[in-house]
């Protein structure tokens, strides 16, 4: 081959690759430097991919949390006023055994109003101990008794374990909140992620149940859809602490069969009974896969007469929203999820 020859079938090679790099890989959105701080301390901290892992390894391995927790550290910053919240870790009756939960209590006389906040981690990992600077931070703000409930997790308690476990910590809230100083008449659900499904869960049953429905509920980057070729997965399709593959783990470990990935519950975006249900916060993060489900979802709410405050949050990943101490955009998310519970609770009667 002459020179010539080799430098065209270089530059033939070169152009080659170049198409089939995927336009989102090169497209990705970056960090902020913050958000970025945490997961260079999470890498760090030996933490690796869920798809990598088996689910023992993927419970026992440093989480986001972990993650923030040290930066926190390592920059000084004060865990208070949050600290100063009460808690109370308690026992819900369930037909399968108790379910755990902690009550976050702020100061003052009440009756407070409630909100009942489920965990994320995939229905698969983490419980009510790595996630506790959110409803940490609701029980501040809002003034308002807290519930951070537990539920069975697959792959030991396949689906619909944890939706079931949902619905029946939030019935025993409403039948009993008022013996921890609690209104019934002011309650809300929240949740993160597989924990946003929950929550989303809850108020529909609630509605379908014709029984005493959440006045609010706040949804942080919910698990809405089952289709996982959305615009936000191909963008973040590798992205950290949460991509395409990990999820895909998720599911795997969740259900018994993948018809299972189309049931209601799990596919809300393909519900057609959410009017009427209660209104929304619904707080994304931009380098997450699980974006365009949440979009997908506020929309179908507002098409069914539903007031939703959606905000999607620039340069932070999926697991932001407890990072409030160290990552500003968590900060701001909060105060928006703190100041919408407060308007609901004090228009409710």
């Amino acid at each position: 081959m002459t020179l010539q020859n080799f430098a065209r079938a270089a530059l033939l090679s070169s152009a080659l690759l170049t198409v089939t790099v995927p336009l989102y890989a090169q497209d990705a959105p970056k960090p902020a430097p913050e958000m970025q701080a945490v997961l260079d301390k999470l890498a760090a901290l030996g933490s690796k991919p869920f798809s990598t892992l088996t689910v023992p390894e993927a419970r026992t391995q440093a989480s986001p949390a972990d993650a923030a927790h040290a930066v926190q550290w390592d920059k000084r910053v004060s865990s208070n006023p949050e600290a100063k919240v009460t808690t109370k870790d308690i026992a819900i009756p369930s037909k399968e055994g108790g379910l755990g939960a902690r009550v976050y209590i702020p100061s003052g006389e009440g009756p407070f109003p409630v909100v009942v906040y489920y965990h994320g981690g995939g229905w698969v990992v983490a419980d009510i101990n790595v996630y506790d600077g959110a409803p940490r931070a609701i029980s501040l703000g809002a003034r308002a008794i807290v519930v951070s409930v537990e539920y069975r997790h697959a792959p030991e308690h396949k689906f619909p374990a944890a939706h079931d476990d949902a619905w029946t910590a939030y019935k025993w809230v409403v039948e009993n909140i008022h013996e921890l100083n609690g209104n019934a008449d002011k309650i809300a659900v929240a949740g993160e992620s597989a924990g946003g499904n929950l929550a989303a869960n809850v108020a529909l049953m609630a509605k379908k149940m014709k029984t005493n429905q959440p006045v609010y509920q706040l949804l942080v980057y919910p698990v809405a859809g089952n289709d996982m070729n959305t615009a936000s997965y191909k963008e973040n399709a590798d992205a950290k602490p949460l991509g395409k593959a990990d999820m895909e783990w998720f599911v795997k470990n969740t259900v018994s069969s993948m018809d299972d990935a189309k049931d209601p519950r799990i596919n809300l975006n393909g519900r057609s009974d959410l009017t009427g249900v209660a209104p929304a916060t619904v707080i994304l993060a931009q380098i997450d896969p699980l974006r365009s489900d949440g979009e997908t979802y506020a929309a179908k709410l507002k098409d069914a007469g539903v007031t939703v405050d959606l905000k999607t949050y620039d340069g932070v990943t999926h697991e932001f929203f407890g990072m409030g101490k160290v990552v500003p955009q968590a900060k701001e998310a909060l105060d928006l999820a703190v100041a919408d519970l407060t308007s609901a609770f004090n228009k409710a009667k």
